[in-house]
């Protein structure tokens, strides 16, 4: 039999009143720490309020102002921590002692060593949800409509601590539904959108980006529209909780019609927000809003606007509910200008 690794002592935090806390240190990030005890879970501690904190496992301890890109080993000290005096002592070689007001973000080292060495394959590293509903109904008359939604991240690197250099989005929506009675024409509902976008990072919150969006919507005539654009992004709020992003792009737009006559060719911009919060318990609030005007034709600009609310329920499986209004101010006659969605669904979490 081989022999088991010895296990770590536990980490003990001291707070400025004299309580003591015993546990592992999980990570620090500004003026906060968070520690992970056994017996009241996992915590959040300003380091003004900490005494002393001693911590048997070896961190990298990241000073305010030092860039960390990747494969480029900055001046990051790696140990074992002790905190005292409000200073952090690093057991390296030779050993540091750093102000915690001069600290940025305390990370485990084999975390560390992780992110700015590893090189993440395509199918690597994606985030995002996968949302599916369905509803049936069979008397005088039947109805069935299916709902369904992916949208798909991939954020390199994916440590908050480390400057971002590219960001993969993809997004897909489908609605379908059909209601039919005896001796009446069946009703048909079909509304898809899909999207991706590749982001590029020139600073840590501006970014260049190319997108290319579909859409398709029966209930206003639309065959198809089909967007492609490139323009820049900045990052204008981005924290733990948090995340608001506002672009604007140059973009080529066909739409195509049910009736090939009012079918279009145009040139415009699209000036978008993006907006993400996390809430209590888990539940995240996610918003966007997309406005493009056509330069070459006025009259032929459109919106769309969404929100959601995704609730966890059990692991990675939650309740998801979601509004989208799409506007499109130049459908064929007989069509209304607004299509409005409400949807709700069960959601699973991939990461």
């Amino acid at each position: 039999m081989y022999a088991q690794a010895p296990k770590a002592d536990p980490d003990v935090l001291i707070f400025t009143n004299g309580d003591k806390l015993v546990g592992h240190l999980v990570s620090a990030a500004g003026s906060q720490i968070t520690f992970k005890s056994d017996m009241i879970g996992e915590i959040k501690v300003d380091w003004k309020n900490i005494r002393e904190l001693h911590a048997s496992q070896k961190f990298a301890v990241i000073p305010k102002g030092v860039k960390i890109v990747h494969k480029n080993e900055a001046p990051v000290p790696q140990g074992t921590i002790t905190v005292a005096d409000q200073k952090i002592e690093v057991g390296a070689t030779p050993p540091q002692s750093i102000p915690v007001a001069n600290v940025s973000n305390i990370v485990s080292a084999d975390a560390f060593q992780k992110a700015v060495m590893h090189s993440p394959g395509f199918f690597e590293d994606w985030s995002g949800t996968v949302t599916a509903g369905a509803s049936l109904v069979e008397a005088t008359q039947d109805s069935e409509t299916f709902t369904a939604g992916i949208s798909l991240v991939r954020a390199i690197p994916t440590e908050n601590w480390m400057d971002a250099r590219n960001r993969t989005l993809v997004d897909f929506t489908e609605s379908y539904g059909t209601v039919s009675q005896p001796g009446s024409p069946t009703l048909k509902t079909s509304i898809y959108h899909a999207a991706a976008e590749r982001d590029e990072y020139f600073s840590p919150r501006v970014y260049g980006f190319g997108q290319a969006d579909f859409d398709h919507n029966f209930s206003q005539g639309l065959d198809l529209q089909q967007r492609y654009g490139g323009g820049i992004g900045w990052t204008a709020i981005k924290d733990a909780n948090q995340t608001l992003d506002l672009k604007a792009s140059m973009s080529y737009i066909d739409q195509q019609f049910a009736k090939s006559s009012a079918n279009k060719s145009l040139i415009g911009s699209t000036f978008a927000e993006a907006y993400l919060r996390k809430l209590v318990h888990g539940i995240a609030f996610n918003q966007k809003l997309s406005v493009t005007p056509a330069w070459n034709n006025t009259n032929a600009y459109s919106a769309i606007a969404s929100a959601g609310l995704t609730l966890p329920t059990y692991k990675r499986l939650g309740v998801s509910l979601n509004a989208t209004d799409a506007f499109l101010n130049d459908p064929p006659p007989g069509f209304k200008k607004n299509s409005f969605q409400f949807t709700l669904g069960l959601t699973y979490s991939l990461r």
